[in-house]
């Protein structure tokens, strides 16, 4: 069962860094703002799930979840900011 969470939460990263990326190269060749800001919010997405694992797997006395929270909640702006401020 050990295995499987670690199998889990790694692709949890591998998956958000991909989607990073993708959104990154995306932005890059069509210079689309929204794109911009939804790279972003992965950026954070992927610290959060890196932090997940860093608090769950490598370091469980260690509560970094105060940290985890602030990750998402910086990528949740970004997007938010692209929403508002890109629909004019």
């Amino acid at each position: 069962m050990e295995t499987f969470t670690l199998i889990l939460y790694l692709l949890a990263i591998v998956s958000s860094l991909a989607c990073t990326v993708l959104l990154f190269r995306g932005y890059v060749r069509n210079r689309t703002r929204l794109l911009l800001w939804s790279a972003l919010c992965f950026v954070g997405l992927t610290i959060n799930n890196v932090f997940l694992f860093l608090d769950l797997i490598i370091f469980p006395a260690i509560d970094l979840r105060p940290t985890r929270l602030m990750a998402s909640l910086v990528g949740m702006l970004f997007l938010l900011y692209g929403f508002i401020w890109e629909s004019e």
